[in-house]
């Protein structure tokens, strides 16, 4: 067995069960092992959208993300998608040929390790054949204990040499439902803060009256929705997101779904309203306070997170305490309950009856888009009702993957989702062009779901040949694309200023038939009517990707857009 074998069976044994990349000469061999030994290789067309599948399919999956890349074009191809997950902490292992320390004129040569740690991942080799199993096992350890982007490099002669064994793994360790995973087991104790800590924060909720609780990642990644919900309850505060914890709360009468640019108007003027605003594994940056306009100026702030480094990174808080948080919800509640201390707070019935009524943005009355309706290239609809008449047509149970762009607000906020699971928002990086491989990665992770891609027409056209990649798996995605032959969020932006836009609009392009030149069910939307098409692909076998090519109206920016550019 030489190294790149017994890589790919320790790999494989760690819980790489599913590995997704673009297949060269520098990660042929380990790739072919990580097979060999159980391991599901999903092929991508291309290294970027092979790394956002492997991130979102982390995301969803709850278990490790793995890439194997060619070294040198294969690494930097994907570089983009592994700049989006280390930004968004995914526990990603990136596997990448390495050129031999003597092959030192090789046109493959970069320095891979400064490109990884230039966007933020951490760079690991495999050192040398007596160190290789330790490397690996270091290296799948600092992913999952640190939740970090991992680069490890292989370089191409410790792969060619022999290992001198024996493997020292013996067998796949199990995760929930049966999925494999790293191992875990040494992981410290989740942190706790302190109870002096736990004390101040309980006496901040009990002198508050109209307190909100804001949730992001690291809730979604604690698994708090639980503990933040009873502790809300007891407490009397209105729990919120940031965007890519949507749907933490789903269900809750007094939820106000997701705080900052895409708040609806009446979850805005709440949290506006607050007196008590405590984030939870949220960083409060500038798009979940919409630059700060959303924390009253008499509001007490605090905030929870188990990286020290989070606190007040975007704003001064009044409190801050360093603690997972789940569990410092946990002990927040007991010293609650032991005060005998439970309030109505901010759940009062009219607060109750204003969300009931508000609550969700499809309850928000709007106007029509009328203008263009009618052009020479024929009508168009509404992105949000376009939105509003897809929720009605899809199952609850469902994943929905958005790119970036001046569209993304509609199916982020108008489409339901079921839980902290069903919304896909690799927007760390605001790349544009990652949806289509996230809906991949998520559909591969929970296939029990309908999984949607909502992509403008810029992101979709760049990464179109991951639709080949769709269809070869025989997946049931759902692509709809808001089809405004445009990269919006540019002509809103300078458009508006008198300055020309001929490097942002295009000519018309017929995406339903490129959808069907690679294989998909695809339909043109121009007005409510046309989604019959979809309705019957959704009640038909599902056996392949439908392109939805929705023409819609684009005389007006999305709502959320002043408030993003403001900092540009």
């Amino acid at each position: 067995m030489n190294v790149a074998e017994a890589v790919g069976e320790a790999l494989a044994r760690l819980g790489a069960g599913t590995v997704f990349g673009v297949v060269g000469s520098g990660n042929f061999h380990v790739t072919n092992a990580l097979v060999a030994n159980g391991a599901a290789f999903v092929a991508a067309r291309h290294e970027g959208g092979a790394a956002t599948m492997a991130d979102a399919y982390a995301r969803v999956s709850g278990g490790l993300g793995v890439l194997s890349v060619h070294q040198g074009p294969g690494l930097t191809n994907a570089l983009t998608g592994i700049a989006e997950a280390a930004k968004s902490r995914t526990p990603l292992l990136v596997l990448a040929g390495e050129v031999a320390a003597s092959a030192v004129r090789s046109n493959f040569r970069i320095d891979q390790a400064a490109l990884a740690a230039a966007v933020g991942a951490v760079p690991e080799r495999v050192h040398s054949p007596e160190t290789a199993l330790a490397d690996v096992s270091r290296a799948c350890r600092t992913a999952v204990a640190e939740r970090r982007t991992v680069l490890l490099g292989l370089p191409l002669d410790v792969q060619d040499a022999e290992y001198p064994g024996p493997a020292a793994l013996e067998r796949p360790l199990a995760g929930p439902a049966g999925r494999r995973r790293p191992p875990a087991a040494r992981v410290p104790p989740l942190p706790v803060p302190p109870a002096a800590a736990i004390a101040q924060l309980a006496d901040a909720l009990q002198d508050a009256d109209r307190p909100v609780f804001i949730a992001g990642r690291g809730a979604r990644l604690s698994a708090a929705a639980e503990p933040l919900s009873e502790l809300a309850a007891r407490c009397g505060a209105l729990p919120a997101t940031s965007a890519v914890a949507r749907g933490l709360f789903a269900g809750d009468p007094f939820g106000l779904d997701v705080s900052g640019g895409f708040a609806t108007p009446a979850a805005a003027a709440l949290i506006r309203g607050a007196d008590l605003v405590v984030a939870w594994g949220c960083s409060l940056t500038a798009w979940t306070t919409r630059h700060g306009a959303l924390i009253g100026r008499d509001a007490t702030v605090a905030q929870v997170d188990v990286d020290a480094q989070a606190l007040g990174a975007h704003r001064p808080v009044d409190l801050g305490l360093i603690g997972d948080v789940a569990e410092t919800a946990r002990a927040v509640a007991a010293e609650l309950e032991a005060r005998g201390h439970s309030a109505t707070g901010y759940r009062t019935p009219e607060v109750a009856a204003r969300l009931a009524r508000e609550g969700r943005w499809r309850d928000v009355p709007y106007e029509e888009h009328t203008a263009g309706k009618a052009g020479a290239d024929g009508p168009r609809i509404d992105p949000r009702t376009l939105t509003i008449e897809l929720d009605g047509l899809l199952p609850r149970e469902r994943t929905v993957a958005v790119d970036s762009g001046n569209f993304m607000g509609y199916p982020a906020m108008f489409l339901d989702v079921p839980d902290a699971d069903g919304l896909v928002f690799t927007q760390a990086f605001q790349a544009v062009g990652l949806g289509l491989a996230t809906a991949v990665g998520a559909a591969v992770a929970r296939p029990d779901r309908l999984t949607v891609a909502a992509l403008g027409d810029g992101g979709a056209l760049m990464a179109v040949a991951e639709l080949e990649t769709a269809v070869r798996l025989g997946l049931g995605l759902l692509v709809v694309v808001y089809d405004d032959e445009a990269y919006g969020a540019e002509v809103h932006h300078f458009g508006p200023g008198g300055h020309p836009l001929g490097t942002v609009t295009f000519p018309p392009a017929d995406l339903a038939a490129i959808g069907r030149g690679f294989g998909c069910a695809a339909a043109t939307v121009r007005r409510p009517g046309d989604l019959a098409a979809v309705a019957d692909w959704l009640a038909g076998p599902r056996d392949r990707p439908m392109v939805v090519d929705a023409k819609v109206t684009r005389e007006r920016p999305a709502w959320w857009l002043e408030d993003a550019f403001r900092g540009h």
